[in-house]
C-alpha cells in the first residue's frame, strides 16, 4: 500500500471546480492530492503573426509555479531569465489542447490557457492539462453562446496523468515522494476515446522492458478514464448551477 492507503493503480483524490476565476471566459481549480493548480482561459480576437489572414485560430498556454508552491521558495518566472522547465511544460499543454480543437472552424481567434501552480506535490503538468480542458470547454461554450463560432470546435475531451516504476512496482499518479525516487516515470496525455496525444517517458535508473511499458500505459488509461468522468461531472454540475441561478 502507498500513502493514504492507495493501491498501485489508484488515483489521488481529485476535485475540479469550473468557473473558479470570476472574470475569465473559462477556468478551473484542480486539486489532485496535494497538487493544486488554477487554470484560466482567455479568448482574444487576434492570432499570432504567422496565422494572420489564414482564417485559422490558435490555442496556446502559459505555465508557472508560485514562489512557495513547493517546500522551498523558487524565483518567479522571468525574474532571472527564461525558465526552461516552464517553457517545455507550456508547450506540452498547448500541443495537447490543439490536438482536440478544430482550429479552422475557430476563426482568427486565440484561446490562451494560463496555468498557475499554487501547491506542488508531483504531477503539476498533468494536472494542468486536465484542468486546462475544463477551462477550454467553458471558453468554447462562451464563444458558442455569443455566436462567435457556428459549431462546437472541440473534437473530444482530453486528460493527462503520470505513471511510474517505483521500487520495481508500476504505479499510477505519482506524488513527489514517489516521483523523486522513481526508477522510471512517464506522463501520458490521452483523449476520452483512448487515443494517445503524447507520451513522455524516461528511465531514471535502469531501463525497462515492453511488458512494463504496457502495464504503465494500461494504468495510465485507467486513470484517464476516471479523470474524464470527473471532468464531465464537474462541467455538468456547473451547467446545472448556472441554469438554476
Amino acid at each position: 500500500m502507498r500513502y493514504n492507503n492507495r493501491k498501485h493503480d489508484d488515483l489521488r483524490s481529485c476535485t475540479l471546480e469550473p468557473g473558479f476565476v470570476k472574470y475569465a471566459e473559462g477556468s478551473c481549480l484542480i486539486k489532485l492530492g496535494d497538487t493544486h493548480v488554477i487554470v484560466s482561459a482567455t479568448v482574444d480576437e487576434k492570432v499570432p503573426p504567422f496565422l494572420k489572414n489564414s482564417g485559422t485560430g490558435w490555442v496556446t498556454a502559459e505555465y508557472a509555479m508560485l514562489p512557495r508552491a513547493g517546500s522551498q521558495r523558487s524565483n518567479r518566472d522571468g525574474i532571472r531569465g527564461v525558465n526552461g522547465r516552464s517553457v517545455e511544460i507550456q508547450r506540452l499543454i498547448g500541443r495537447s489542447l490543439r490536438s482536440i480543437v478544430d482550429l479552422k472552424k475557430m476563426g482568427e481567434r486565440t484561446i490562451t490557457i494560463d496555468c498557475d501552480v499554487i501547491r506542488a506535490d508531483g504531477g503539476t503538468r498533468t494536472a494542468s492539462i486536465t484542468a486546462a480542458y475544463v477551462a477550454l470547454r467553458q471558453a468554447v461554450n462562451w464563444m458558442l453562446k455569443r455566436r462567435m463560432i457556428k459549431q462546437d470546435i472541440i473534437l473530444e475531451p482530453l486528460a493527462a496523468i503520470s505513471v511510474g516504476l517505483v521500487g520495481g512496482e508500476e504505479m499510477l499518479d505519482l506524488d513527489y515522494s514517489e516521483d523523486s525516487t522513481a526508477d522510471a516515470d512517464m506522463n501520458i496525455v490521452m483523449t476520452a476515446s483512448g487515443k494517445f496525444v503524447e507520451i513522455q517517458g524516461t528511465a531514471e535508473t535502469m531501463p525497462f522492458g515492453v511488458d512494463t511499458l504496457v502495464k504503465l500505459l494500461k494504468f495510465g488509461k485507467k486513470g484517464i478514464d476516471e479523470i474524464v468522468s470527473l471532468q464531465e461531472e464537474a462541467l455538468e454540475e456547473k451547467k446545472e448551477l448556472a441554469a438554476s441561478s
